[in-house]
């Protein structure tokens, strides 16, 4: 989805992504807010999964209780496995 968006930014601001934008090679300066708000954006909002990565992750998680249950692993186990 892409979105337009006409703003006003500070002199510095407009520096910043100047240099981001010669730093990374982008074409222009919305990609390189794309590409500031891709470094840094996880500090604010996650990413959203998408909806065959949560479906595969289900099935995984059901596939592994259909096989093994709710069974718990000893110490002993998991140092086993682990080649400790």
């Amino acid at each position: 989805m892409v979105i337009n968006l006409r703003a006003q930014i500070s002199e510095y601001a407009n520096r910043v992504l100047g240099v981001i934008k010669e730093k990374y090679g982008l074409h222009d300066k919305s990609e390189a807010i794309n590409k500031f708000a891709e470094m840094f954006g996880e500090d604010f909002v996650e990413h959203e999964l998408k909806e065959d990565v949560v479906k595969d992750l289900i099935k995984t998680c059901n596939d592994h209780i259909n096989k093994h249950g709710h069974r718990k692993m000893s110490v002993k186990e998991l140092d086993k496995l682990c080649g400790i």
